[in-house]
């Protein structure tokens, strides 16, 4: 596994190891002492989750405030669009967002840092979007900012109709999410 450091502090993209033949292919998804060795995080996954959507369907950006999830994100089917968003205060990197092309072609997987928002677009006509999480899924604490918020700049690709809950559309701003944790909006 080839591990690389991305514009967001702590965000990391890996890149497997595909042993690949005229049969098809074989690579590791996961193997807790060689990503515990290759990235320097030790953080425990104890929840797996599997999400399967159509073209346009758009998830996020969607986080836990008092548990926050580290996530370990990939496209085992079809192509998306990851973004995530640094919501730590102190980081340097607060309030900038950067996004990934994941697929099945491709088998990248991103290290979504806890204290990220986190969000897709899928790209392709359908898509199985598979994460281990560090944290338990907490419904009352799960919290969102709007995925088309200005202050982000998420350069979100044209062409496609989006597919949206009605909590994701009603999504507070950025600027709310500062209000309410009492940070300085870095794009102001």
């Amino acid at each position: 596994m080839k591990v690389f450091k991305t514009s967001l502090i702590d965000c990391l993209i890996l890149k497997p190891d595909i042993f690949q033949d005229d049969r098809g292919f074989f690579l590791e998804t996961f193997r807790s002492n060689q990503f515990a060795q290759d990235t320097g995080i030790l953080d425990t996954f104890i929840q797996d989750n599997h999400s399967h959507s159509s073209r346009g369907v758009l998830r996020g950006l969607h986080f836990q405030s008092e548990n926050p999830q580290g996530k370990l994100v990939r496209a085992s089917r079809g192509s998306i669009l990851d973004v995530a968003v640094d919501l730590r205060i102190g980081s340097r990197t607060f309030g900038h967002s950067e996004v990934f092309e994941l697929s099945a072609q491709n088998c990248h997987q991103v290290w979504v840092p806890p204290g990220f928002a986190h969000g897709f677009l899928v790209l392709s006509d359908f898509a199985d979007f598979q994460y281990k999480c560090t944290q338990y899924y907490d419904p009352s604490d799960e919290q969102a900012i709007h995925w088309q918020d200005p202050d982000l700049n998420i350069p979100w690709p044209v062409g496609i109709e989006r597919i949206v809950s009605s909590k994701d559309s009603n999504a507070p701003s950025f600027k709310e999410y500062c209000d309410q944790v009492g940070s300085k909006n870095p794009r102001s």
